[in-house]
């Protein structure tokens, strides 16, 4: 199936995709590298539906044409095909975000590419019809998907190196890399893929914080020390995380304690924390200041509740707004009283001029640890190397 000029067209008048890579769009569209059921994410209603191409070729070749994230695995394949799954856990990017990742990555040929999360093969069949296929090592942890990958890259993009393993440790027999780009959501940038890049390197990270679904991409150079790397966030995207970093939900009836707990009121409302509308700045640039947290936000019709919790311990919080006054109640318990600590974050970005994901950024120091910046590099946040909250 040829490329969809009018995708390119439009990527191309965004800003998204480059004269440099444009001829690589044409060559290799994403529809060679899509199975024949696929799940589409209709990014409009938030819902996911099969394709199934022998079934209805029409709506397969407009999802597989179109600028939509492609489901083509749930819950690590433990599931019956068709059936939907729970998680997805590979996928085939929007069109946009493969562009602008690679417009950001700033690879040219004569460098080399790391490229974890392989899924489909199409990332790096792009690499490498513009930097060479040896130039390219992918890494897929699905054993299933890397073979669908290696089989995919074979016939259209040449012997593309596609190893199967975690793709957290990189590839360090075949290291150090100019470039390397993920391709699935992180919380802790592996100090591997520090290790394993040139000094003046770019690592092309989404990653994120537990307070919101959302990741934004970390553009981060690597020092002379060649173990610490800086920089700023281009973007917000969301990826299927990494399988040792998926949030794990407290469990209410065990977190909940000493209910109602500490009581007042709040001026903010649960669309000033979490507004329902995709892709907003303001949990991705909370979740920076408000550490080792989750909000996930309830809505009927009497109103909304959003819960906040601690992933280090056993704190909690429950803004509960009433739907006809719009008036806000807070709970909270344990030893931090995170709706305060929300309030203060919010209070901050709010005064600071509400920053964007772009004026923040994040560092990682060459003990592993990592530090967030939300609005200035001066502001600086620590996160503790290799944790990871339950």
């Amino acid at each position: 199936m040829p490329a969809s000029e009018e995708l390119i067209s439009m990527l191309l008048e965004a800003g998204a995709l480059t004269s440099e890579w444009a001829p690589a769009f044409r060559k290799l569209p994403r529809s060679a590298f899509l199975p024949e059921v696929m799940w589409a994410f209709d990014t409009r209603t938030g819902q996911s539906s099969l394709v199934d191409r022998t079934a209805s070729p029409e709506p397969w070749t407009y999802w597989a044409t179109a600028d939509a994230p492609i489901t083509v695995q749930w819950d690590d394949g433990a599931y019956g095909s068709p059936r939907q799954g729970t998680v997805p856990t590979s996928s085939a990017s929007m069109p946009s975000v493969v562009a602008s990742m690679l417009r950001d990555l700033d690879a040219h040929p004569g460098m080399t590419v790391l490229e974890p999360g392989t899924g489909t093969g199409w990332n790096a069949a792009l690499l490498a019809h513009r930097l060479g296929p040896h130039a390219v090592t992918g890494i897929e942890a699905d054993p299933e998907i890397a073979r669908t990958a290696r089989d995919n890259l074979r016939q259209v993009a040449g012997d593309v190196h596609v190893v199967t393993g975690d793709g957290l440790l990189g590839a360090p027999d075949r290291a150090p890399f100019d470039r390397v780009i993920a391709t699935f959501g992180l919380r802790t940038v592996p100090a591997a893929w520090v290790a394993q890049t040139r000094p003046g390197g770019i690592l092309l990270v989404p990653w994120g914080t537990d307070f919101s679904p959302q990741d934004a991409v970390a553009r981060l150079v690597v020092a002379e020390d060649g173990l610490s790397a800086s920089g700023r966030f281009t973007g917000l995207v969301q990826f299927m995380k990494a399988r040792s970093q998926r949030l794990e939900w407290p469990d209410d009836e065990r977190h909940v304690h000493d209910w109602p707990g500490r009581t007042s009121t709040t001026s903010l409302g649960a669309d000033d924390v979490a507004p329902t509308a995709p892709y907003g700045p303001r949990p991705f640039v909370l979740g920076l200041l408000v550490d080792g947290a989750a909000q996930v936000r309830h809505d009927d019709k009497d109103g909304t509740v959003l819960w906040i919790y601690s992933l280090t311990g056993r704190s909690w919080a429950a803004a509960v707004v009433d739907g006809d006054t719009g008036a806000g109640r807070v709970h909270q318990a344990g030893p931090r009283s995170l709706w305060s600590e929300v309030e203060a974050a919010w209070n901050w970005w709010d005064g600071q001029g509400r920053p964007g994901v772009e004026e923040s950024g994040l560092t990682v120091t060459a003990d592993g640890a990592q530090r967030a910046w939300p609005g200035a590099p001066d502001r600086l946040l620590s996160k503790e190397a290799g944790r990871r909250p339950r």
